[in-house]
């Protein structure tokens, strides 16, 4: 197992390093199967109006899957400690499902998906501008799946949105936590103004919002 440590604003020292070593090692160590690459993200974030945050984030590649998870508190240790915990679960969950797909019987099976209103002009009159400094960029295997495969991807990331390439339509769409609740999918629109599946819909950016 490939394990990478990067820091943020901190020295990793030795002692930081072993200590990530001990915990993450311990937490994947019933998954190594499963588990091609351990990445971990230390970090933190100084703000002088409020007390430092010391953050931990865990991303694992296993299988084409990826598996995420961040927490942070006062003390880097302990984030380290919640972290490993937290990753731990998301795999025991994972391995789970991956178990229960090869002992079920295959069957039609659906989720109830918002798709996203098409928005027809997300920025008015303004010039679009990129951001000055890129933080942080990643790069991910996107090979096709259904909805279904998406959304239990989004629920293994940690994230409130997913991109992925959609085995029906062969194009690139985000499913995302809808702020009432549920789940809705963006899907890119033709020049006829229909999606591959049909359907279009049109509402100004200040509708979009409340979704």
């Amino acid at each position: 197992m490939k394990l990478v440590i990067h820091g943020k604003n901190i020295e990793i020292t030795d002692g930081i390093r072993e200590y990530v070593h001990q915990k993450i090692e311990k937490a994947v160590n019933h998954f190594q199967n499963l588990t091609n690459e351990v990445d971990v993200h230390l970090s933190v974030a100084r703000n002088p109006r409020i007390n430092d945050r010391q953050a931990a984030e865990v991303t694992i590649y296993a299988n084409g899957s990826v598996i995420r998870a961040e927490e942070s508190s006062e003390n880097l240790y302990a984030s380290i400690d919640m972290v490993a915990d937290k990753i731990a679960r998301k795999l025991r969950k994972y391995k789970e499902k991956r178990h229960d797909k090869k002992t079920q019987v295959p069957e039609k099976t659906s989720i109830a998906v918002e798709p996203a209103p098409v928005v027809e002009d997300l920025i008015g009159d303004r010039t679009p501008e990129l951001p000055e400094e890129v933080v942080r960029t990643k790069y991910f295997a996107m090979p096709p799946m259904t909805i279904t495969e998406a959304l239990e991807q989004l629920q293994l990331v940690d994230h409130d949105f997913y991109m992925f390439r959609n085995a029906e339509t062969g194009e690139i769409n985000v499913i995302y936590e809808r702020n009432h609740g549920g789940y809705g999918v963006i899907q890119p629109r033709n020049s006829n103004g229909n999606t591959k599946n049909g359907n279009a819909e049109s509402t100004s950016p200040a509708e979009k919002a409340h979704h």
